[in-house]
């Protein structure tokens, strides 16, 4: 195994990981323990959900209330765990409480998924991330648990959901162990709004927490400096959420909205705006939604979530540089400036390459299902393509019916979408390669 570790690449080490969780967790929902008698599962359904689980997805062919046991859903909650934190990270956890050295190359492993820039401080920073998930997930439970008191009938059962429940917010998950996602609890804010602060907690980006919680320790006592991406993933965060439920509330208020009152429609529309980042749940059949709402959501779940989050998609910093290239270029101006800052050219390039590649990844999928899925048509694909790479889990109920090969495609989809383009171009790439010479440049015509 060390032998094979020192040929491959960081980022070959890393897909290798995931690829061994999966398989893993395949295992684990294949075991009796793990299912209820009677249940059913198939090979290539259990891996479909063990790579959604470790991709913290949600998508899925089968409805996991009816195959969890209680044993399986506590089995269940800690793979979810594997992709909300990451592979790496919960390794680290492992490592630490095992009294292991971290090494370098691990540090290295480390700070590559978690797309940071530095090493340094990254045992730290994965500590105290694990430790906010965990704390935060524990008092979810005990509050979402007692609430959920009043709805089932014993209290074991009501804590049970009230677990799964926050782990499955705090993680991006999308998963559900009440049958019908939060359906039921459309008309109760209470839950929805526990829900909405979990997702947008767990889809921020753990460099945002962090920094965070460094300015509440210390801004009484010195000034405190946020940095570039937390702010410009602040405002691109928040600017997705208003944008999105105005948007979504203008085009469903003669359509899905016409017989709800105006602040029921306000929070289906801030709940979808949140959810289809990265969240994954439903709390209305959104087949009724129209179509341009469908295709509206399909690009919210494109863009995803903050980068170093639970959450997958192009992420939230690639399409603001993006917006402010096309902007600065459109004025004349070869730089970005933002929040006093120039933002690097390499930062610029790295974020059409994400675009571009995501684009092309997904247009080759929607080709590749609408030949093998005829059955369905084009706005379901899109909308079913969209939620795998933006690991969300919204789906307008198509992925029961696909086929093998179409749960393949998906699959491979949800996969990329976790580890991320840069991961999944190196994979591919291989190790960097050192010019030791450059041939002279020349200009093209472009556009």
């Amino acid at each position: 195994m060390k032998n094979l570790k020192k040929r491959l690449t960081v980022a070959q080490i890393i897909v290798m990981y995931y690829l061994i969780a999966v398989m893993v967790s395949t295992i684990l929902l294949l075991l009796p323990i793990t299912q209820k008698p009677n249940a059913e599962l198939t090979f290539i359904d259990a891996v479909f959900v063990s790579i959604s689980a470790v991709t913290v997805t949600g998508l899925s062919p089968i409805d996991i209330s009816q195959l969890l046991s209680v044993p399986g859903t506590f089995i269940f909650a800690v793979i979810l765990q594997f992709g909300g934190i990451g592979i790496m990270a919960f390794g680290t956890m492992v490592w630490l409480v095992l009294g292991k050295k971290i090494g370098i190359r691990e540090r290295i492993l480390m700070t590559t998924e978690q797309n940071r820039i530095n090493v340094a401080g990254i045992v730290r920073f994965i500590r105290m991330i694990f430790l906010f998930f965990v704390a935060m997930e524990l008092i979810g439970a005990v509050v979402i648990g007692t609430y959920f008191m009043k709805f089932f009938p014993t209290w074991q059962e009501a804590y049970l959901q009230g677990f799964f429940a926050s782990v499955s917010a705090m993680t991006n998950a999308g998963f559900d162990i009440t049958g019908k996602s939060l359906i039921p609890f459309a008309k109760d804010y209470f839950v929805l709004t526990f829900n909405m602060v979990f997702y947008i907690i767990g889809s921020l980006g753990f460099p945002v927490l962090m920094e965070v919680r460094e300015w509440l320790r210390h801004k009484e006592k010195s000034p405190f400096r946020f940095s570039l991406f937390t702010k410009i993933t602040t405002v691109t965060f928040l600017l997705l959420i208003v944008i999105g439920t105005i948007v979504i509330f203008v085009m469903e208020y003669s359509q899905f909205y016409a017989d709800k009152t105006w602040h029921q429609s306000f929070m289906y529309s801030l709940f979808y705006s949140i959810s289809s980042r990265t969240g994954g749940m439903a709390i209305t059949d959104i087949s009724e939604f129209s179509l341009p709402t469908h295709f509206f959501l399909s690009f919210l779940m494109f863009i995803g979530a903050s980068p170093s989050s639970a959450g997958g998609g192009i992420r939230t910093t690639t399409f603001a540089i993006m917006l402010l290239a096309i902007y600065y270029f459109a004025k004349g101006d070869k730089t970005i400036k933002v929040f006093k800052r120039e933002i690097a050219d390499e930062d610029i390039i790295k974020s059409f390459i994400v675009f571009t590649t995501a684009m092309l990844l997904c247009i080759v999928s929607v080709i590749i299902l609408v030949c093998m899925e005829p059955a369905f048509s084009l706005m379901e694909i899109l909308f079913e393509v969209a939620s795998a790479f933006g690991t969300v889990g919204l789906s307008l109920g198509i992925t029961p019916d696909l086929s093998t090969g179409g749960k393949v495609v998906i699959m491979i989809l949800m996969f990329i979408g976790k580890i991320g383009i840069f991961t999944f171009l190196f994979f591919i790439g291989g190790k960097t390669v050192k010019h030791k010479h450059h041939y002279p440049k020349e200009r093209l015509i472009i556009g």
